[in-house]
């Protein structure tokens, strides 16, 4: 145990002082959570109509090798957790900015990842140390993904719950065919332990038991391909990876969470993308506070450089 290489600053606010680590290449700090409590800024709009029935927001059924995905991550009212935390309508239109010069050939497909389980470093009434974005402040971020034709992703950081029964709570917004989930096992920790005091864990077995759900919602509604993104910034994070079993209907993405300088973000990525499971593709995050603490931010040339090619780009 020693403390991690840099705090950020929501972590400094809520006293997230200690963590485990690897070495400094593959594991950065502790993304810092908010409070449970959070204003909405969002206002509600007439609501769009979802996509052509069985069809992805910009036609087809399938994500890969068609489509370039480019997101932002956020919170309502916490701008510290990524650019969609207010003004999501205009933030929107400058995710579609973003997305083009990733295009590498493909077809840009930008997406919204937003957090609707918030991992606490309080236990909350339940004990769990998580709190939930209800759906009053969820349906404004599918409307607005769907006025701009882009996939929605809810991010579940379940804290002392079972992952699983989180995700299956959001299963009225994972049947829709542009909707897809995002999952953060840093924060799934077990009885005993604080989200953001030690790093949380999982198997490639509960990541399949979670595509394995996703896969029965896909066949049993005729969906399109369903996007699954598992987060990882360190190697002890995800154990037995090689155990994980793609499932039909799901398409998988290891989005590499490396925080630090180019040069550290790299090392990261070097280490974590070789253990990646059969089928499973590549994702990378850039952060426009942790990272820029080391250095100027990764540019798009920079990131496409990378081998394997990374196919999910996300911003928070």
């Amino acid at each position: 145990m020693r403390k991690l290489p840099v705090l950020s600053a929501t972590a400094v606010l809520l006293g997230l002082l200690t963590g485990c680590s690897d070495d400094p290449a593959d594991a950065g700090p502790t993304p810092a959570k908010p409070p449970a409590t959070t204003p909405s800024s969002t206002s509600t709009t007439p609501t769009p109509a979802p996509p052509t029935e069985g069809e992805l927001p910009r036609g087809g059924r399938t994500i890969f090798p068609q489509h370039q995905l480019v997101g932002y991550v956020g919170l309502p009212g916490s701008p510290a957790l990524g650019p969609l935390d207010k003004n999501i309508d205009a933030k929107a239109a400058q995710l579609e900015k973003l997305a083009t010069p990733y295009a590498g050939g493909r077809t840009p497909l930008p997406v919204m990842e937003l957090i609707v389980v918030i991992a606490n470093g309080h236990a909350g009434k339940d004990g769990q140390y998580r709190s939930r974005l209800s759906d009053e402040k969820i349906q404004p971020y599918l409307d607005t993904a769907r006025k701009h034709k882009m996939l929605l992703l809810l991010d579940v950081q379940p804290g002392r719950a079972d992952s699983l029964a989180e995700i299956k709570r959001l299963e009225k917004w994972l049947k829709e065919p542009d909707v897809g989930l995002a999952f953060d096992p840093e924060w799934a920790v077990g009885p005993g332990q604080v989200p953001g005091r030690v790093f949380g864990r999982t198997t490639g077995a509960e990541l399949t038991s979670i595509a394995t759900y996703l896969s029965g919602l896909v066949k049993a509604n005729n969906l399109p391909e369903k996007v699954f993104v598992f987060h990882q910034l360190s190697s002890r994070i995800l154990s037995d990876e090689k155990g994980f079993r793609q499932q039909p209907g799901v398409v998988t993405i290891k989005s590499v969470d490396g925080i630090g300088n180019r040069a550290d973000k790299e090392s990261t990525w070097r280490k974590l993308t070789p253990t990646m499971a059969p089928g499973v593709h590549a994702g990378f995050k850039l952060f426009y506070q942790e990272d820029t603490r080391h250095g100027p931010l990764m540019t798009p040339a920079q990131v496409m450089a990378l081998k394997p090619r990374p196919e999910f780009v996300v911003y928070e």
